[in-house]
């Protein structure tokens, strides 16, 4: 049976430091929604409504355009090992970028990631538990260092450049704004 909390318990905390993984989901009112993976140690506890993920450059950038008209986020967690379980914070979120003031804060709460290109500050109002009894069990073998490494063959301004020519126009035909500075 699921529970609804007004933020995030000390024992929910726990349970996000011990994952691998998570889901970030983000849409407009008309847009697809995106639910994407995320890993490599990136995301941050800051108080109980209040939570930061670093993202890295990747092959789409749907919650940064999905954020210039609609700042709703959902972050899924799920057990794939011990006792099953499903977290989900409900919030708004906001998108900080390279140079904005920030960032820099921010940023050092993580271990610096090639390619890193927005944090997202998320706002929490709603922490909602479901039992998991569905997850399958997995075992996690370790991070994949493939996209850390394309980060840093590509090099920032290769990085820049990809942004700019892969990562400005949503799945929808949106462009994407980013900080002057960015791209």
């Amino acid at each position: 049976m699921g529970k609804q909390y007004a933020e995030i318990e000390a024992k929910q905390i726990e349970f996000i430091q011990q994952q691998h993984i998570f889901f970030v989901g983000s849409a407009t009112a008309d847009s697809r929604i995106n639910i994407s993976p995320k890993g490599m140690d990136s995301l941050r506890v800051l108080g109980k409504n209040r939570v930061v993920w670093l993202n890295v450059t990747g092959s789409g950038n749907e919650t940064a355009a999905h954020l210039q008209h609609n700042n709703r986020m959902t972050i899924m967690f799920c057990a794939f090992e011990g006792s099953p379980k499903i977290l989900r914070l409900y919030g708004h979120a906001t998108a900080i970028y390279p140079g904005q003031p920030q960032w820099d804060e921010l940023f050092s709460l993580f271990k610096p990631l090639p390619g890193a290109r927005q944090i997202f500050d998320v706002s929490i109002d709603l922490v909602q538990t479901s039992c998991g009894f569905g997850v399958p069990l997995y075992d996690f073998i370790d991070d994949r260092d493939t996209l850390n490494a394309w980060a840093i063959r590509k090099g920032e301004t290769g990085v820049a450049t990809y942004w700019q020519e892969r990562n400005n126009i949503s799945l929808d035909g949106e462009l994407i704004h980013f900080p002057d500075d960015q791209v």
